[in-house]
């Protein structure tokens, strides 16, 4: 049967359930590489749409007061890459940027290679999966004056 004629999923992928660890409110903050200062701090909110097909999240950070960020991203599942396509709305961008998520165990990796922003973020989950660190960095050959290199952590609040 082609896949234009295969019926509409009943409900969600199971593989969108290792999402639920996202689901609440969270304390961030951090700093740019080679910094000691915390110049970074924010809030991320996770929730699923209904339906249950999309974990929508909402980031506020300020970087010390010089750029504020605002974003909304929504995270689905693709079955046949095994990753997390989602697409991020932000005030930083006129338009919507495409990143991918992975996520084996607590291991965190989501990508973004869209035009001139081009970078990884790589974290991991501790404490029973209430707090979770790691660092944004530009790929290889980015302008790292578009994708500077950050670390974040954050924790449940």
């Amino acid at each position: 049967m082609s896949d234009e004629h295969r019926p509409m999923p009943l409900g969600p992928d199971p593989a969108l359930a290792v999402l639920d660890r996202f689901v609440g409110e969270w304390a961030m903050e951090g700093r740019t590489l080679g910094s000691e200062e915390t110049a970074i701090r924010g809030r991320a909110s996770y929730r699923w749409l209904p339906g249950g097909f999309f974990l929508e999240q909402h980031v506020e950070l300020d970087f010390d007061g010089m750029v504020r960020v605002d974003s909304l991203e929504l995270v689905g599942y693709d079955p046949r890459s095994k990753t997390f396509p989602s697409r991020v709305y932000s005030n930083m961008s006129p338009q919507d940027l495409p990143y991918t998520w992975s996520i084996e165990g607590d291991d965190v990796t989501i990508t973004v290679a869209h035009g001139p922003l081009d970078a990884t973020f790589r974290g991991r989950f501790s404490g029973g999966g209430d707090t979770f660190a790691g660092g944004w960095r530009p790929n290889p050959g980015a302008d790292e004056d578009v994708n500077f290199p950050y670390d974040v952590s954050g924790h449940r609040v």
